[in-house]
């Protein structure tokens, strides 16, 4: 630190002399550096020596002209260096933010009240475990017990019944395209299970529940409608839209196994189609 002082003496000393003298005195200066830098090739840089290059970086333009002894890279990465080290040490004083963290004897009450009490809900567990003393929110209940493990037999159960029916069972869903004019076209169509096929297609600015009727009477005419539609949750599949399928003699069920074969195409033909002028 006492030679940064030194500089900085020199500095405000410097600012009054003329331009003259502190042309010869830096051709002198420059002459000197170049004869030890012949006989010391790599002199060895302390803390206060970083510290000053990387200072004068931000206050000088030509800073990299006056290099002779090391390179612009080496000041770069002593900055970086620093800013690394400032941000380590913020991060080791800063307290600790964000929620509290949940401990294993209480995510293992959380999964035994799941598992135990089927009917219940995040605001039952949530009250229960406030009368038990712990201090948690309800949201976070929510969120631990989606995390719950869960039984694999409604899964396999699923796999076999589409494996059976895989003839006699479609999916319907909406993709969207972006347009040039910065809006979106919403796409419709329906799968069949067992061998992929697109049954049905069709586009729309406003995929209203009424379109999604017509739709799904020209995807089905006559008799070809499967006994088995599959459908997720969207807003757009409203009651009036389910009470249609069911009127067609289908049986509607969301369910992610069918379902994830419709959104996987859906997005294949996302990235094929053009993106439209409409």
């Amino acid at each position: 630190m006492l030679r940064l002082l030194r500089l900085l003496v020199v500095f405000f000393t410097r600012l009054f002399c003329p331009r003259r003298d502190l042309l010869l005195e830096n051709l002198a200066l420059r002459q000197q550096l170049g004869v030890f830098k012949r006989k010391h090739p790599r002199p060895p840089f302390g803390a206060a020596d970083k510290l000053f290059w990387v200072m004068l970086r931000q206050l000088w333009v030509g800073w990299e002209r006056a290099l002779i002894l090391i390179q612009p890279e080496t000041v770069v990465r002593w900055h970086r260096k620093g800013f690394g080290l400032y941000w380590t040490w913020i991060s080791r004083h800063r307290t600790q933010a964000g929620r509290k963290c949940v401990s294993r004897e209480l995510r293992e009450i959380i999964f035994r009240m799941v598992s135990e009490n089927k009917t219940w809900g995040a605001p039952r567990i949530h009250g229960e475990l406030k009368m038990l003393g712990f201090d948690i929110s309800e949201r976070t209940v929510l969120r631990w017990m989606r995390k719950a493990p869960r039984s694999p037999e409604p899964a396999k159960r699923w796999v076999a019944f589409l494996s059976n029916h895989r003839e006699a069972i479609a999916a319907m869903d909406f993709f969207t395209v972006p347009a040039l004019t910065f809006g979106v076209l919403y796409c419709f169509f329906v799968i069949a299970h067992d061998r992929r096929r697109i049954l049905h297609c069709n586009v729309t600015r406003r995929p209203t529940s009424e379109w999604i009727v017509q739709q799904l009477r020209e995807a089905f005419p006559y008799d070809s409608t499967p006994r088995y539609l599959i459908l997720d949750r969207g807003s757009n599949f409203n009651e009036e839209v389910i009470d249609t399928v069911k009127s067609f003699g289908h049986a509607a069920e969301a369910n992610q196994l069918p379902q994830s074969v419709a959104e996987r195409r859906g997005r294949a033909l996302g990235r094929q189609l053009p993106t439209r002028s409409a």
